[in-house]
């Protein structure tokens, strides 16, 4: 029996949850159960009121705001617990078409994909301005070189999860989880994938993008950040081969000089500049390995994670769907009277 779980991240939503939830389909084609989830991120409005009044199945309660990574996250952990075989994530203020959930779920089904993307028409949509378009595309070219895969639309936050890559993905980002979960998947090995998705009318103002500039840094951080983390001798090897060739060049130029010019000249200034060029190089090239010994570290500490969780939810599931015992009758006692 295959279930799907949808879970929508949530904070303050009373007012568009209603319309997003109504738009949820109960029955898909290719899935046996559909359930609903959300995550109440501290909101203070009727956010939870208005999940019961649609039928929510299941609600994950945070008493403060905790960000929208943290949330996503919890959503994953609560969807596996509660036996999901597949996952989709949406957002509150239906800003994406319900109607492709089925198409988005369509190469997890049919064992293409571990993870799929929906690919918003970024062009075509009238409330993005060109700025925000433009920055969309070059985030998204940034995601793909580093992540290696050829996700057009990477901080689109409509997708789907196979049981087993939602088990492999760990959020370190405190600020989204978009361009995280694609860098990570793509770099261990995850079969991602994306599908034309529609959009809806805006609803409401982004709470992401509350400026650009504030977006761009963040985004640059986060993709440099996991660049590092499951790169780390790539990118200390390229950071320290920038001081290294200056100095080296510098060395060039002063050796060309005392041999080719007067002697006698001092030019100890550039030989100290070169010097100190090249060590910063090497020492670059030395955080460069130590990093990489950590990701060594740290990724046989993720397979370990990976079987307990494995066994955890497995254990979980099984008892979840396993039917009620059936009661054991009393055996009769054959035992003679005695009177």
């Amino acid at each position: 029996m295959t279930k799907l779980i949808i879970q929508i991240p949530c904070y303050n939503e009373e007012r568009t949850l209603g319309i997003t939830l109504s738009a949820l389909p109960r029955h898909i084609p290719g899935v046996d159960q559909v359930e609903w989830l959300i995550v109440n991120d501290g909101s203070r409005d009727r956010t939870v009121e208005v999940a019961k009044e649609f039928g929510v199945d299941h609600i994950v309660n945070f008493a403060t705001n905790q960000g929208l990574a943290k949330g996503f996250m919890a959503g994953l952990e609560a969807c596996l617990r509660a036996g999901a075989d597949i996952i989709v994530n949406t957002d509150a203020d239906n800003q994406y078409c319900a109607d492709d959930i089925p198409k988005l779920i369509q190469p997890i089904l049919q064992g293409q994909a571990e993870m799929v993307i929906g690919a918003r028409p970024i062009w075509e949509t009238k409330h993005f301005s060109v700025i925000k378009k433009l920055l969309q595309n070059f985030g998204s070219s940034m995601v793909r070189l580093a992540s290696k895969t050829d996700i057009p639309d990477a901080p689109s936050g409509f997708r789907a999860f196979s049981r087993n890559a939602a088990m492999q993905l760990n959020v370190f980002n405190s600020y989204t989880y978009t361009l995280e979960t694609i860098i990570q998947a793509g770099q261990k090995g995850m079969a991602v994938t994306s599908v034309p998705i529609r959009t809806n009318p805006n609803l409401r103002r982004s709470r992401l993008v509350r400026s650009i500039p504030s977006y761009v840094f963040r985004s640059a951080m986060t993709i440099l950040r996991i660049f590092m983390l499951y790169r780390p001798l790539r990118f200390f090897t390229a950071l320290g081969a920038i001081p290294f060739t200056l100095g080296a060049l510098l060395g060039i130029r002063w050796l060309l000089l005392f041999l080719l010019e007067d002697a006698t000249r001092s030019r100890t200034p550039s030989l100290i500049l070169a010097a100190i060029l090249i060590l910063i190089g090497f020492q670059l090239w030395m955080f460069g390995l130590i990093a990489d010994l950590m990701a060594a570290n740290r990724r046989l500490l993720e397979e370990n994670r990976l079987r307990l969780r494995r066994m955890e939810f497995e254990r979980s599931t099984h008892h979840s769907r396993q039917p009620p015992p059936i009661p054991t009758p009393r055996p009769i006692d054959s035992t003679p009277e005695i009177f």
